[in-house]
């Protein structure tokens, strides 16, 4: 198994939102590898927030969890004002929380439509608005955004969710500009992962079938996948790298 060094991430603190379980607890454990204190956002299961706290402590670092809902800007405010009461500082932001919900157009309703957007894009921006203040007086600052080849290629029936992670791509382009050279700003844009978002999509067997063989490398994505390319991009192994999307799928899209 891939192991990062432990101090990839020293003296960091690292906020990743949606972390307490699938991509977002695989990234916080990665950074926590790394070196990183990790602030472990999420908005409702304490259980499973509490739980990652505990795996990221194990690995020698400091760990909170935040109960709050950064879909509104007032919640990352307050995220980011425990972070810095706690560790001082932010220097690394995963912009993580998402939800994949649709319906065809005409019966999409707007607070299904309102949902997904929020929760997928208008957090990015609320986060980002929040920790670039504090991420300004840092070295080495850098932001990832969770998009999707969703964002990149459209998905049927799911046109809410398209648009929040096309707006995410957009967004980190926009950010890299706008925020280089202090803070870089990237993305990855996976595609099908192994987590409980998807799973009931995959209760029938055959499709689960056909998306395999649609997948050159011939396997779904772990969330561990997605976390190393994120650690990626958040480390000094990109130090010029900005306003990149990183397709992790397999070959499955295969964007120029």
């Amino acid at each position: 198994m891939i192991q990062l060094p432990n101090n990839l991430f020293a003296g960091k603190t690292a906020i990743v939102t949606g972390a307490s379980r699938g991509v977002g607890r695989a990234t916080a454990l990665r950074l926590a590898e790394g070196g990183a204190n990790v602030v472990i956002n999420y908005l409702s299961n304490d259980a499973e927030a509490a739980e990652t706290v505990d795996l990221c402590r194990n690995k020698g670092v400091g760990a909170i969890s935040v109960q709050a809902d950064v879909s509104e800007f007032a919640g990352a405010e307050e995220l980011v004002r425990k972070t810095i009461d706690q560790f001082g500082s932010v220097d690394l932001l995963v912009c993580n929380a998402g939800v994949w919900e649709g319906a065809a157009i005409e019966d999409m309703s707007e607070d299904v439509w309102n949902k997904v957007i929020n929760t997928n894009l208008k957090s990015a921006w609320a986060c980002a608005k929040a920790c670039v203040p504090a991420m300004k007086r840092r070295d080495s600052a850098a932001i990832v955004m969770v998009s999707s080849t969703s964002g990149q290629r459209g998905e049927a029936n799911y046109s809410n969710y398209s648009a929040s992670k096309g707006g995410m791509i957009s967004f980190t382009k926009a950010l890299a500009t706008e925020l280089a050279p202090r803070i870089r700003v990237n993305s990855v844009a996976p595609g099908w992962i192994e987590t409980a978002m998807v799973r009931l999509a995959f209760e029938d067997a055959d499709y689960h079938k056909s998306v395999i063989r649609g997948i050159p490398m011939q396997r779904i994505a772990s969330t561990d996948d997605i976390a190393l390319s994120i650690c990626f991009l958040l480390s000094d192994w990109s130090r010029h790298i900005t306003g990149e999307i990183l397709n992790v799928n397999g070959g499955s899209v295969l964007c120029g």
